[in-house]
């Protein structure tokens, strides 16, 4: 399990580019996305750093979650 905050993420619109993005290189992935605390918990078997790759792409940037 991934968890990346991705401050860029604001809306519905955004949350749906981003499930996207995440989706094209793992179509089996499951993505939990929280707008108010813009992060997205992902399930998948890629790498968390091709999943970075793929949102940087999309244009929404995103960095490891430090929780707690």
């Amino acid at each position: 399990m991934i968890t990346l905050k991705v401050p860029d993420m604001t809306c519905g619109h955004c949350a749906g580019v981003v499930t996207k993005a995440v989706q094209s290189i793992d179509a089996a992935a499951r993505v939990d996305i929280d707008l108010k605390a813009q992060t997205v918990t992902i399930e998948t078997k890629a790498g968390s750093a091709t999943v970075m790759r793929a949102l940087d792409i999309a244009g929404y940037p995103a960095a490891p979650s430090v929780s707690g």
